[in-house]
């Protein structure tokens, strides 16, 4: 089976580099996939992506470096399998607020004995290999995120759950949930603290901790932190970035020019 190389970058001790795509498109999917990250997830709940777009850009990333995520709508099991069985070698799953929640995402994922999920990979198998079956057990990241104060309040039991990797921070849930406005890098003492016990109990478990970040800068200082894979902000929000200096870069060249300054 090809090898999950996010796992491998966690067995040494390294950070992941997670891009966040909500964009319906294997075309930007592909060029994302060529950009350095070592995952590219594809956004389900928020994301403007249904199934059959992020099937092609499950297609799209297959032929990159990038290993392919998704982040599934909610907590089922059949949308869990189905994205699984579409190729997809690690999954977040959102709201995870008690242990049942995390056991029952966690056993979708892994087959019997471990877990529940049924056969078909389908094109699991084609981008996995014929030995899918035997090793996807191995090889399959399952993430659970913490974005409530339930959540919080339960984590380690969320964390000791079997078959569950890690936990995924949705900070601006995370922020609402503590009374606070929703800040991927809310420098509130009780989001703070929130985020040391989600990495210190992943730590102390055994398993990641990844989250949600504003940009690159903000990614390298979770990094620091102990988070094991960091997303530097999402497809969209980079696009509407570079499209704006980009103007600007351009506009201060033209108002150069119309005011006659530049000839």
């Amino acid at each position: 089976m090809r090898s999950n190389t996010v796992r491998e970058i966690w067995s040494r001790g390294g950070t992941a580099i997670n891009a966040w795509l909500a964009i319906p498109s294997g075309y930007s999917a592909e060029v994302i996939g060529h950009s350095g990250f070592d995952v590219v997830t594809v956004d389900l709940q928020h994301g403007m992506i249904g199934f059959d777009a992020a099937l092609a850009m499950f297609q799209a990333i297959s032929a990159t470096p990038a290993v392919p995520f998704a982040r599934v709508q909610r907590n089922d099991p059949a949308l869990v399998m189905h994205l699984l069985d579409a190729g997809a070698y690690g999954l977040i799953c959102p709201m995870v607020s008690t242990a049942e929640q995390a056991a029952a995402f966690a056993s979708a994922c892994r087959y019997p004995p471990a877990g529940v999920r049924s056969f078909g990979p389908a094109r699991g198998m084609l981008y996995g290999g014929p030995d899918y079956f035997q090793k996807a057990d191995d090889e399959i990241v399952a993430l659970a995120m913490i974005e409530t104060a339930e959540g919080l309040e339960n984590l380690a039991a969320i964390v000791a759950t079997p078959g569950l990797d890690g936990i995924y921070v949705g900070p601006n849930d995370l922020c609402l949930a503590l009374g606070v406005a929703p800040n991927a890098e809310s420098p509130e003492p009780v989001v703070t603290r929130a985020l040391a016990r989600i990495v210190e109990a992943c730590s102390e478990a055994g398993k990641v901790a990844g989250i949600f970040c504003s940009g690159g800068e903000a990614a390298a200082r979770r990094a620091e932190e102990g988070f094991a894979l960091v997303t530097p902000g999402n497809d969209a929000n980079l696009l509407g970035k570079a499209a704006r200096e980009a103007v600007a870069a351009a506009r201060s060249q033209t108002e150069t020019r119309r005011s006659g300054t530049g000839y």
